[in-house]
C-alpha cells in the first residue's frame, strides 16, 4: 500500500474512531455536548490533514530542496486552514461554550499529533533509505 493511501485509511480510522467515542459520550453522560457539533469539527479537521498529507506526500518523492519546501507549505498550510477554521468556529458561528470549546481543542490536538506523527515517521524512514 503507497504511504499517502495508508496515511489516509489511518485518517479514516481515526475519524471513525473520533465520531463513534464521541456518540457513546453525548449518549452516555448527561453533559452539554451537541454530536453534531463532533461530526463538524471533526470533518473539517479530515479535510485539512487530507490537504495536508497530499502536498506533504506529493513532495516526498521529489529533489530534496523540493522536499522541505513541500514540507514547510504543508505545515503552513495546516496552521493557517485551522487559524481560520478557529476563526469561523469561536466568533462567526459563536461556538464559545466550553464543551464547544473542549471539542475544539480536544480534535485539534488528536489530528495535529496524528499529522505531526505521520510526518515525522516518514521523515525517519526517508532518512535511514
Amino acid at each position: 500500500m503507497k504511504p499517502l493511501a495508508k496515511s489516509i485509511f489511518l485518517l479514516a480510522l481515526l475519524e471513525i474512531t473520533i465520531l463513534v467515542a464521541g456518540f457513546i459520550i453525548v449518549s452516555s453522560f448527561d453533559a452539554s455536548l451537541v454530536y453534531d457539533d463532533i461530526v463538524a469539527a471533526s470533518a473539517v479537521f479530515i479535510l485539512i490533514n487530507i490537504l495536508v498529507l497530499v502536498i506533504f506526500f506529493r513532495g516526498r518523492s521529489r529533489e530534496p530542496a523540493s522536499q522541505t519546501m513541500h514540507s514547510l507549505i504543508a505545515i503552513s498550510i495546516k496552521f493557517l486552514a485551522e487559524l481560520i477554521f478557529a476563526l469561523i468556529w469561536f466568533f462567526i458561528s459563536k461556538k464559545t461554550g466550553l464543551s464547544s470549546v473542549i471539542i475544539f481543542f480536544v480534535l485539534y490536538l488528536t489530528f495535529t499529533l496524528f499529522s505531526v506523527l505521520i510526518m515525522l515517521k516518514t521523515l525517519k524512514g526517508k532518512s535511514l533509505e
